[in-house]
């Protein structure tokens, strides 16, 4: 019986405008009537996920950061949080710098979350949209959620980190992960959300222990739930582990097209289609 529930934010609980369908809501809130826990598991920072935690009023805490932070939308109330040591910081940074490409880093576990940034170059453009979403999104909020400073290194005594993230096109996305990837080794997660179709790469570098899947197991045990009590949809590479920890994966039909290779993954209609709404009414209320 599914007693938890967790939704991908981008590409499945939101729309292609990034908001949520009242068919999604309704579902939610039929869902949490009979006893399902319900949350979002996403990539996004909390301080970015919050609104929507805060929108739904969901009755679990939030899976942000990728599964590397989990806590409660309203009352700031932190579960659990995976952080990265400033050995590892400081490798990323200079592989990253060494690239050419330019760090976000999250911090701020225990509060709202900050974001901490040296350089936005004039052709980062995926960048330079997302730091003027955060501060539209945040409003009188926005100077304590991002910060330029002259150089990430010198400010990590000050903060903890949970995670770092680079972006940019698909092909040097995918080799500075493969670097990454070699040099790091199993001190990191590494973790790619890929938008072909945009030829855009979001790469987050989390602590080795945090994923959606990890997140997601983690929250499943606080309340003495199995896998089999838990259902997930997603639409992207990032929500691989937690689709295959679950008892009942269900992809969007917007989904990476390589995601519906594998057979055992349940399959709804798109994130403009009120898909998330379908997947509750058949897998949850049994309409």
């Amino acid at each position: 019986m599914i007693k938890l529930l967790a939704l991908d934010l981008d590409g499945t609980l939101l729309d292609s405008k990034g908001k949520i369908p009242e068919a999604n809501k309704t579902a939610i809130r039929q869902a949490e009537e009979i006893g399902v826990l319900v949350t979002i598991a996403t990539g996004r920072r909390f301080r970015d996920a919050r609104p929507v935690g805060l929108e739904l009023e969901l009755n679990a805490p939030l899976i942000t950061h990728n599964g590397a932070l989990l806590k409660f939308a309203e009352s700031l109330e932190t579960v659990s949080a995976s952080l990265l040591p400033n050995e590892t910081v400081c490798e990323i940074l200079r592989i990253g710098r060494e690239f050419g490409a330019e760090a976000l880093l999250s911090a701020d576990p225990h509060g709202k979350g900050t974001l901490l940034y040296e350089t936005v170059s004039a052709d980062n453009i995926p960048l330079q949209k997302y730091i003027v979403w955060s501060k539209h999104l945040h409003g009188d909020e926005a100077e304590e959620a991002i910060h330029h400073v002259e150089k990430l290194e010198d400010v990590l005594d000050e903060t903890e980190t949970v995670h770092i993230s680079f972006s940019g096109r698909c092909a040097p996305m995918a080799e500075l992960q493969q670097i990454l990837d070699e040099e790091l080794k199993d001190k990191v997660m590494l973790l790619s959300t890929v938008y072909p179709k945009l030829d855009f790469t979001l790469l987050d570098i989390l602590p080795p222990d945090a994923s959606k899947g990890i997140g997601l197991e983690k929250l499943a045990a606080f309340n003495n739930l199995t896998a089999e009590n838990v259902m997930v949809c997603g639409d992207n590479f990032n929500d691989l582990q937690m689709l295959e920890y679950a008892g009942t994966p269900v992809l969007m039909a917007n989904a990476a097209p390589e995601l519906f290779e594998n057979p055992k993954y349940k399959r709804t209609l798109s994130n403009d289609e009120n898909g998330v709404a379908l997947a509750i009414e058949k897998f949850i209320l049994g309409a």
